[in-house]
């Protein structure tokens, strides 16, 4: 199952917070699109998926948006 979250607009730490919060509601297999605008959110979303077993299957930036694909672990 696949949910979304939309953290445009949030800077450092909100997204990643956000982030581990919906990802503690989510069933392991299941994945998260993150939708942020905070550059620095692209070494961030890298570096808590390493610290917490998540997999980050995509990464990328589209417009002014970085959009991140995570499986649970």
């Amino acid at each position: 199952m696949e949910n979304t979250l939309d953290a445009r607009g949030l800077n450092c730490p909100l997204p990643i917070l956000r982030t581990k919060k919906t990802l503690n509601g989510m069933q392991p297999g299941d994945t998260l699109k993150v939708v942020a605008t905070d550059p620095g959110s692209l070494k961030d979303m890298a570096a808590f998926c390493s610290q917490t077993g998540n997999t980050l299957l995509s990464s990328q930036q589209a417009g002014g948006d970085y959009e991140f694909l995570i499986r649970k672990a």
